[in-house]
């Protein structure tokens, strides 16, 4: 019986999420009740605290509590990934990107975006670059291309801004100088 009343407030949970909070947090909690170690339960406890509430810590150890009940569970990894991202825990950020492109399941195209998002971050635009173009061609639905080609034009934006070209008029300038002479 606590079986079924721990998936049926899971489901209210999931259903509730994100358009009624005060019901999701309560049938989470109710569902975590029953179960404490249910994976999806506190996957998605940890996607309302960094969505949310902006309170990464508390989200970061809910999806290593989740991950460690089941490590295999593809989805968690994007949540995690990203909350690790905006936390700056780049190294581990960079190692469950590793872990979870191996996950059977796992959406590659996205973990690619995040890579790039990483790179980004580190103010590695090159590599951005290049993570953000690999994500759109191995992307399978046109919103996600469009979000991953929005990525691509901004790092390009970024590399513009960090590495400006000279001005070939002024290059044009010195070398008539130096022949002058």
């Amino acid at each position: 019986m606590d079986t079924n009343l721990h998936t049926s407030y899971l489901f209210k949970a999931i259903d509730a999420y994100p358009y009624d909070l005060a019901e999701t947090l309560e049938s989470l909690n109710y569902a975590l009740s029953y179960n404490e170690n249910n994976a999806e339960a506190l996957y998605l406890m940890g996607v309302v605290y960094a969505e949310q509430l902006h309170d990464y810590e508390t989200a970061i150890s809910y999806f290593e509590e989740a991950i460690a009940i089941k490590v295999e569970l593809p989805k968690i990894y994007k949540s995690y990934i990203n909350t690790l991202i905006c936390t700056e825990e780049y190294e581990k950020a960079q190692k469950a990107i590793d872990f979870a492109k191996k996950l059977k399941g796992s959406d590659k195209a996205a973990l690619l975006l995040y890579q790039g998002i990483l790179y980004e971050s580190q103010s590695k635009f090159k590599r951005a670059k290049k993570t953000y173009t690999a994500a759109v061609l191995s992307g399978l639905n046109n919103d996600f291309v469009r979000n991953a080609e929005e990525e691509l034009n901004r790092v390009k934006k970024k590399l513009k801004l960090t590495n400006p070209k000279k001005d070939p008029k002024k290059k044009q300038k010195k070398e008539k100088g130096k022949k002058k002479k």
